[in-house]
């Protein structure tokens, strides 16, 4: 049943706003982690990574395990290049 009261509605509506946001925030971070390849572009993605941990979006050590991921990815593909 649809929320009617109208702290039910606000609730909706914040709800959907957050989701919306939270949505761009991810899509972003995955594009930053593939487009990750030269140290500028990592130096972003980490930035990126912190910043979504900081404000909650994502778990700090969901953040931390990236990192070391995309870290390791670079490393990789610079030394083999």
């Amino acid at each position: 049943m649809a929320k009617r009261s109208k702290s039910g509605l606000k609730h909706k509506r914040q709800t959907e706003k957050r989701r919306v946001q939270n949505r761009a925030v991810e899509s972003r971070l995955k594009t930053l982690a593939k487009e990750a390849t030269t140290p500028e572009a990592l130096k972003a993605a980490l930035a990126a990574l912190d910043k979504a941990a900081g404000s909650g979006l994502i778990h700090k050590n969901t953040a931390a395990r990236r990192k070391s991921r995309l870290v390791a990815r670079v490393r990789r593909t610079s030394g083999a290049a």
